[in-house]
């Protein structure tokens, strides 16, 4: 059986595969301060909870893009999973080649998702991850990983907003406003933010395109991604396990 984990700066998603087969997989919140034996407590209730033997898993993928938590996992595969694990980045990338200045500063969450996205689609791609960050990233028809951009995640932006302003209030995020001239304050900052957003990400691709001379796929990952895919014009689809999926394909490569 394959681990694969992806340690993000808010959630760290784990996954179990047993051959080409996901059997499991699960988000947890990404803690920096905790260690090797407390993060196993919380695995091995999850494996127990699934039927999973730690004794089964015979090698361990992870992409991280918090270095504070690296040695944590890095502790917990030797000690508890009896071997090393493999830490995606620009030299581990299942042969796809990253144009970037400098490979090194291309997050391994990002490397992951053009892998799995290009290898189920086979095309020039455009894929937005809406995590803590809202990235971009672009693949060219050969496979190649052109780069991308970033913006600050929907949810940051959020905060920051509700912290700032003080008469404002949080608001529900899960549902997009029905219109986008808000009758109230709840549903005002909603029309800004969901659609504002998607302004965003529609205005960001329309210059991808312009850019790259072609009509690339837009596909979509992430938390929000399945709310922004509602009001968006340009996203096509939206793919859930594209991070764990990567990660299985670059596992494959080794």
């Amino acid at each position: 059986m394959l681990l694969v984990i992806d340690i993000g700066n808010t959630n760290t998603v784990i996954g179990i595969y047993d051959g080409d087969r996901l059997l499991e997989d699960w988000r947890i919140r990404t803690i920096r301060d905790t260690t090797e034996d407390e993060f196993n407590i919380l695995a091995l209730n999850l494996f127990q909870g699934a039927g999973i033997n730690f004794n089964d898993i015979d090698k361990t993928v992870i992409s991280s893009v918090v270095p504070p938590v690296m040695s944590i996992y890095d502790a917990f595969c030797r000690k508890y999973l009896n071997h090393v694990p493999c830490w995606v980045d620009a030299g581990l990338t299942g042969g796809m080649p990253i144009l970037y200045g400098n490979p090194d500063e291309v997050g391994a969450d990002r490397i992951v998702n053009a892998v799995a996205a290009y290898h189920r689609y086979k095309t020039s791609l455009i894929v937005i991850d809406f995590g803590t960050a809202t990235t971009f990233d672009v693949i060219s028809e050969k496979g190649e990983y052109l780069g991308g951009a970033i913006s600050p995640g929907i949810m940051i932006s959020s905060e920051a907003l509700f912290k700032k302003a003080s008469k404002l209030p949080r608001v529900d995020l899960l549902t997009p406003p029905e219109k986008v001239i808000g009758k109230d304050t709840a549903n005002s900052m909603k029309s800004g933010i969901i659609f504002g957003y998607a302004g965003l990400v529609d205005g960001m691709v329309k210059r991808i395109k312009e850019e790259m001379g072609m009509t690339p796929k837009v596909i979509a990952t992430g938390g929000l991604a399945d709310i922004m895919n509602d009001v968006s014009e340009t996203i096509e689809s939206v793919e859930h396990d594209l991070t764990l999926e990567g990660l299985k394909i670059i596992s494959d490569s080794l």
